[in-house]
C-alpha cells in the first residue's frame, strides 16, 4: 500500500488521499512507527519483506522465492534441488510487456505448465503448477549463484538485457541450462492453441517462462517455537504461493478463502471472516492482501486507491468491530510489506508505516495512518526483529517507547 507523494493527488500519498476511517482509527487508538523491512544488501522482494516482518534474519534464512513456492504447493526439496520461481511473462518483441500475462487463470496456466513438463522436463528438470502466473521450476543439482532480475522490475524494458546469468564460475552450467529452457519455452508457447485463443480474445499472450529467485531449502525456526508462550497455533491467509511458503516454514497452517485472487477483485470480506473464524482456535493470524501491490505494478493509480479503501472497509473495519466483543483481548497490527510506487511500478526498500493496537495500550499523538504521520509515531524507526518483538510482548506491561529516528 505504501507509495510516494503524487502531484495528481495534490502532493498526497495514496494512503493520505484514500478514504480510510478504520486505518486512521487504529492509528489514533494505538501506536505508530516506521519499519525497515528490507535489510541492506537485499532486494526489496516480498519474500524478504514478509519474512522480515515475522522477525527472520535474512542473513540466516534467505534462499530466494523458489523454495517458498515449493513449500506452498507441497513440493519436498532434496538437499541438492535448486528451486526457482517461474513466471509466465508476456513479451512484445524485444520488450517485456508485463510480468503476469495480464489476467492468467490458474486452470489455463496448468495446461501450459504440464505441456512444458512434457516437452522440456526430465529427471533433472521439473515444472510445477502454482497460481495464476506464478509457478515453480526445480533443477536437480542446480547452482544457486545466479544473477536474476525479477520480471516485475522491468515492464516495458528490453528483456534480453536482463536475462539470467552466472554470478560465479560454478553456476555457469546452470545458467546455460536455464537460458536454453527460456528460449525453448518461447518457441513451444508461441504455437500453443491456448495462446491463439488468448490473442483472439484480446488478451496478452503467454510468451515465455522467466526463472528467478532461486535457492535451496531454507532453515527457519517456527514461530510456535520462538514465541511458544504466545503462539501454540497459528495460520496464514493469502492468495499468493510465496506467502503460503513463508507460513509453512514459520509453522503456520494455510487457510484458503473462496474468491481470493491475489488481484484487485479478491474476496476482501471473505478474508476478514476467515481470520476471525481462525482466531476462535488460533493465537495468531497473518492476513495478507496482494491487491494494492498488483495495482502498483500495473501503474493504476485509481485502482490502487480503491484497493486500499477496500482493505479498510471490508477487512480492517469488520475485524476492529469484532475485537470490541471478542472473548479474549485481540492485538492488531496494520502495515504494508514494502512500497510499490505507482510511478516506478516495482518495489522499493523505503521504511513502511505501521500501527499496533491492543486493549489498554497508551496511544501516541498520531492521528492518521500514512507514511508521513508514522514518522512521528512513538516507536520511531524499527528494524530487524524489533517489530515482531514489540507486537508479541506481554500486553500486561506497557510497551517500551522507542526513540524516533529521522529518515
Amino acid at each position: 500500500m505504501a507509495d510516494w507523494h503524487h502531484e495528481a493527488l495534490g502532493g498526497q500519498t495514496l494512503l493520505q488521499h484514500a478514504h480510510t476511517p478504520n486505518f486512521d482509527r487504529l492509528a489514533r487508538m494505538g501506536r505508530c512507527g516506521l519499519l525497515r523491512t528490507v535489510a541492506d544488501g537485499f532486494h526489496p522482494g516480498s519474500e524478504v519483506a514478509n519474512s522480515s516482518i515475522l522477525g527472520y534474519d535474512q542473513h540466516l534464512v534467505y534462499e530466494g522465492r523458489g523454495p517458498l513456492e515449493a513449500a506452498s504447493i507441497g513440493v519436498e526439496l532434496a538437499d541438492d534441488d535448486l528451486a526457482l520461481r517461474c513466471n509466465f511473462v508476456s513479451l512484445d518483441g524485444n520488450l517485456l510487456r508485463n510480468h503476469s500475462c495480464g489476467r492468467l487463470e490458474t486452470e489455463d496456466a496448468d495446461i501450459l505448465i504440464k505441456y512444458l513438463q512434457e516437452e522440456l522436463g526430465s529427471e533433472r528438470v521439473h515444472f510445477y503448477t502454482g497460481v495464476q502466473y506464478r509457478h515453480l521450476l526445480v533443477i536437480k543439482g542446480g547452482n544457486k549463484h545466479l544473477r536474476c532480475t525479477p520480471p516485475h522490475d522491468i515492464p516495458g524494458k528490453p528483456w534480453r538485457e536482463y536475462m539470467l546469468s552466472a554470478d560465479a564460475p560454478e553456476a555457469e552450467e546452470t545458467a546455460r541450462l536455464l537460458t536454453e529452457l527460456v528460449y525453448k519455452s518461447q518457441v513451444l508457447l508461441k504455437y500453443h492453441p491456448l495462446n491463439a485463443q488468448r490473442l483472439e480474445q484480446g488478451q496478452d499472450p503467454v510468451s515465455s517462462i522467466w526463472p528467478w529467485g532461486g535457492g535451496y531449502r531454507p532453515q527457519m525456526m517456527p514461530l510456535t517455537e520462538r514465541f511458544s508462550s504466545q503462539i501454540q497455533r497459528g495460520s496464514v491467509i493469502t492468495a499468493v504461493d510465496l506467502i503460503r511458503g513463508i507460513g509453512r516454514y514459520a509453522g503456520l497452517k494455510t487457510i484458503d478463502v473462496v474468491g481470493a485472487t491475489g488481484l484487485w477483485d479478491t474476496n476482501y470480506a471473505g478474508k476478514a471472516h476467515a481470520a476471525l473464524e481462525a482466531l476462535k482456535t488460533d493465537d495468531f493470524v497473518y492476513l495478507h492482501v496482494e491487491a494494492a501491490d498488483e495495482a502498483g505494478h500495473d501503474g493504476e493509480l485509481a485502482l490502487k486507491i480503491q484497493c486500499i479503501e477496500n482493505i479498510d472497509k471490508y477487512i480492517l473495519g469488520p475485524i476492529m468491530q469484532a475485537a470490541e466483543v471478542f472473548d479474549e483481548p485481540l492485538s492488531i497490527a496494520l502495515l504494508p510489506d514494502h512500497p510499490t510506487p505507482i510511478d516506478l511500478r516495482t518495489h522499493t526498500a523505503e521504511p513502511i508505516p505501521f500501527a499496533i493496537w491492543y486493549p489498554g495500550i497508551t496511544p501516541d499523538a498520531v492521528e492518521t495512518f500514512d507514511e508521513d504521520a508514522a514518522c512521528h509515531g512513538s516507536y520511531g524507526l524499527l528494524e530487524n526483529d524489533q517489530f515482531i518483538l514489540a507486537f508479541m510482548q506481554d500486553k500486561k506491561t506497557e510497551i517500551q517507547t522507542y526513540q524516533p529516528e529521522i529518515y
